[in-house]
This record gives structure tokens, sequence and C-alpha cells, in this order.
């Protein structure tokens, strides 16, 4: 048993982690768990860059009745259970805290079963708030609040929020209006957004975090190339779908960022495809662009560039 041991793999969009946290697993016996603040939605899949879902995932799972004994909703790929993807409707309000109450559960079972929990993603904050254990504020939504704030601008709630607390101004991301709004929300409701408070990070557990390192130029081909092929498997008809089986608004859809913003205006014929395709493009670019600055900044974080160096120091690791 792994007892207070868990692995982090951790990176960009299209750096490969995904493919690693696989390959770990099947070597140490893991479950993955997703840290990506859009793949917990149902019916978005190729939007958001699902891993693909087994077809017959009971002939493929190695220990069927171990498995079984898990309380959680599962989901395999390539053989390997993979928690919190496609766990709610898009209409569902979701976020950070929500996301650490579940996963917090999901780690105590996979190590019951004697399993080791591999965290798997590019949500900077959802990936911090377990190693670190964060604690949330206890605000709860102001609907009548929230309404009012959704008809202002990005730059508009930014600056209002500057005004409220100047210091989560600073490190909050300003074109994020669903965290802008949210931010704004708990201000009013405490006078400013208290400073996460964290326990020491070995508290419990015990983390490795690993980063797939990967080049700026051929991140950037990868980029392009899995959005190509996710243009051709059907991305946009799924937007479309998307607001037609859950009677999403486009200011929904668009709110869930990168495609989902540039996607809508496609589809009232406010872009063309060749647009449509750069302006994604450029967005999954930038993206990850601030998704290494944010994980830059932890400095624990072991940036290895191939899974022959991840698997040597997840071995060595483990053994300690």
């Amino acid at each position: 048993m792994h007892n207070d041991k868990i692995i982090v793999i951790l990176g960009t969009t299209s750096s490969g982690k995904s493919e690693v946290a696989i390959r770990l697993a099947k070597k140490f016996n893991g479950e993955v768990i997703s840290a990506d603040s859009r793949q917990i939605y149902k019916d978005m899949d190729l939007g958001t860059g699902k891993i693909v879902r087994d077809k017959n995932p009971k002939s493929e799972i190695r220990n069927p009745k171990q498995i079984q004994n898990s309380k959680f909703k599962i989901y395999y790929s390539c053989g390997i259970p993979h928690h919190m993807i496609d766990i709610v409707s898009p209409k569902t309000d979701y976020n950070a805290a929500k996301f650490k109450k579940a996963a917090d559960k999901i780690i105590v079972d996979i190590l019951k079963r004697g399993k080791l929990p591999i965290i798997c993603g590019g949500t900077g904050f959802w990936i911090k708030a377990l190693v670190d254990n964060v604690s949330f504020p206890e605000v709860k939504p102001d609907w009548k609040l929230r309404k009012k704030l959704e008809k202002k601008s990005a730059f508009q709630l930014f600056k209002e929020l500057e005004k409220l607390d100047s210091e989560r101004a600073k490190n909050v991301d300003k074109n994020n209006k669903v965290r802008l709004i949210r931010a704004i929300e708990i201000c009013k409701a405490l006078g400013s957004v208290p400073n996460t408070k964290f326990q020491p990070p070995d508290t419990k557990y015990r983390f490795l975090q690993i980063g797939t390192a990967v080049p700026k130029e051929k991140l950037y081909k990868n980029i392009k190339k899995r959005l190509a092929d996710r243009f051709k498997q059907g991305m946009i008809k799924e937007a479309a779908d998307l607001r037609k089986k859950y009677k999403l608004s486009w200011k929904k859809i668009q709110s869930f960022g990168l495609g989902y913003f540039w996607i809508p205006l496609y589809l009232q014929d406010k872009l063309d495809k060749k647009e449509l395709f750069e302006k994604i493009f450029q967005a999954e670019k930038d993206y990850a662009k601030r998704q290494a600055t944010w994980f830059q900044k932890d400095k624990r974080i072991k940036w290895l560039k191939n899974y022959g160096e991840i698997k040597k120091k997840t071995t060595n690791w483990l053994k300690k």
C-alpha cells in the first residue's frame, strides 16, 4: 500500500500529461483524479480535450472486483479509472471548493483500496487546493447580485474588484468573468477576499508534483494539431448540441472560455471557419502561457522532459 503518497502530473494544455498519468497508473496500480475545471462537465468532450472514454471498460479493467468497491462514479480510459470527469451538468455552478471536497473523499477511497492516487490536470488553483489543503471562505451564492454583475464586462468587473480588494485583484484572472463575479460576491459578503489558509502540505499526505516540460515551439505545434483533430471530430457541432440539449444561452456557453467563447460567434455567422480556428488557437496558446506562469511560482514542482525520467523519479520517490 502507498499509505499517504500522492502523485501529481501537471502542465499546460497539450503537454501530454494525461498520457503520462495513464502510463503511471498502469505501472504503479493507480487511479487518476482529473483536476480540470472544464472536464467535470458532461457532454463537453471535444471542446475540453477529454481523453477518450473506453467503449467497453469492463474488458480492460485489470482488477474489476477492487474497482467495484469504489462508491464514486468512474470514467474509464485505456482501462484506467478516472475520477472527476463527466460528473455534473453544464448548468451546474461548480468551483474549487466543491472540487476539493469531492476529491478529498475520492483520495481516501483510493488509498483505502490500496491504490495510488494520481492527480492530473492543468487547473493550477484546483491542484493547489489539494496539495496545500486550502480552506475556502463559506459564502453562499448571491443570485441577485450575480444576475446584476453578469451584465457587466470583464473589464468593468475587474475595476470593481480593484476598488473592493486590490490584493485579490493582483492574482485573479482579469478575463474570467466567473471568477471575478465570485471574488466580488465574497468581498460584498465579508468585506474582502480572505487569504487562503493552508495547513502544512505534509500534515496528512505526501505529494510529488511533476510537470510535463515541453519546449514552446513543440507545445504550439501540439496545440494546433490537437485543435485540428478536434475540429474534424465535430467540436463545433458539439457546442451547438450542448446549447440545444441543456437550453443554454450563448452567453453561458461563452463563460466556459477558450473555444466555447468563440464557437457561438461562428454559429451566429459573426466569424468564418478560418477565423474561428485562428481565434481558438490563439486563445489556447494564451491559456498555456497563463498556466505556465502559475506553475512557475511553485518551486516544489519537478519539471521533466519525458516519460522515462518521470517513471524513474516516481519509482525512487515511492520507495522512500
